[in-house]
């Protein structure tokens, strides 16, 4: 489950900035959330994972938090955490000029209310996310909060992204999944364009809180129920890699914790540390155990010294996607 959810962790990492212009690949993003590689923090694309990851992080800590109150900081510090590479756009604070939405063709498209407002309506959010509709199902709520801050638009770059990271800290905060488990941001991600659409068409143009919510709230219930499916999947596929590799293991007399080894090196590639760390192996006992597995022909070494890192081989990879394939065709279908 280790591994699983630091691919979790990284789609939606990778897709919610997605939607802002920033793009890595997926085995960059693994990297980047697991800290043991930095490939890609020299660019934007990368620091903007990078602190939206460690703004999901600060999520993770304040959804179990027993004392936590919905304060303005709370809001900013995200932003702030998400926002921090950016500094020419005041992370981590309101905005104070006027802010607008434009298309193609420079179309307006959502005008945001007056900056000298913002501090007055976040402070209504904010006391409406501590205890406003409170008996309402979290995954309205969350939806209604992510509507409310994106329509105030209270900072100069970065809205979309905290009302997303805003949105998964209420559904964290109910208790209801772990914080990488209950966002939505790989399915907004695929549908950027539906997401705008559906986003323009509740806000109708500017800020007008009274309209009718109800198409909104439907879309962010089909983003769950599609990213529940998605997840119920790849945990199967997981389940099945994981079975697969333990036979591989006990084939060969290895450890079981080569398992841990070859599931890494499958899934976004890993290094001594993070194999050691999770293996509870002495960084020689890993370096020893990477050498056998590479004499095997199952793992690739890529880098040297420090930087060195391992992936799956092809080979692997494919016997492992037959196991999937033939997981999937189930009795009876593999003719």
């Amino acid at each position: 489950m280790g591994t699983l959810r630091r691919l979790v962790q990284a789609t939606s990492v990778e897709s919610s900035t997605s939607i802002e212009g920033f793009h890595v690949s997926t085995e960059a993003a693994v990297a980047i959330v697991s800290r043991k590689e930095t490939p890609g923090l020299d660019d934007e694309n990368g620091l903007a994972v990078a602190c939206y990851a460690r703004a999901m992080e600060h999520v993770g800590v304040m959804a179990s938090d027993p004392g936590f109150h919905w304060f303005d900081r709370v809001i900013l510090d995200l932003h702030f955490d998400a926002c921090s590479f950016q500094r020419d756009k005041s992370p981590g604070r309101w905005r104070i000029d006027p802010i607008s939405v434009t298309g193609g063709g420079g179309r307006l498209i959502y005008q945001a209310p007056d900056a000298e407002l913002v501090p007055t309506l976040m402070t209504e959010i904010l006391d409406w996310l501590e205890n406003g509709d409170l008996d309402a199902h979290a995954v309205i709520r969350a939806a209604m909060a992510h509507l409310h801050v994106v329509s105030v638009h209270p900072f100069r770059d970065g809205n979309g992204r905290i009302s997303r990271i805003i949105q998964s800290l209420v559904l964290a905060r109910e208790g209801l999944l772990s914080a990488e488990f209950a966002s939505i941001e790989e399915y907004l991600g695929e549908h950027t364009a539906e997401y705008y659409r559906v986003l323009q068409t509740v806000q109708g143009g500017s800020y007008q809180p009274e309209r009718d919510a109800s198409l909104w709230i439907s879309f962010c219930i089909e983003a769950h129920l599609a990213q529940a499916r998605r997840w119920l999947d790849q945990i199967h596929q997981a389940a099945t890699r994981w079975a697969y590799l333990e036979n591989l293991a006990d084939d060969r007399d290895w450890p079981d914790r080569f398992v841990i080894a070859l599931e890494q090196a499958l899934v976004g590639g890993t290094d001594r540390t993070r194999y050691s760390e999770e293996a509870v192996v002495s960084p020689g006992s890993a370096t020893n155990d990477f050498r056998r597995l590479l004499d095997a022909g199952l793992i690739t070494q890529h880098g040297r010294g420090p930087t060195t890192h391992y992936r799956a081989s092809d080979a692997l990879r494919d016997e492992v996607q037959r196991a999937l394939s033939q997981a999937n065709a189930g009795p009876g279908d593999s003719a």
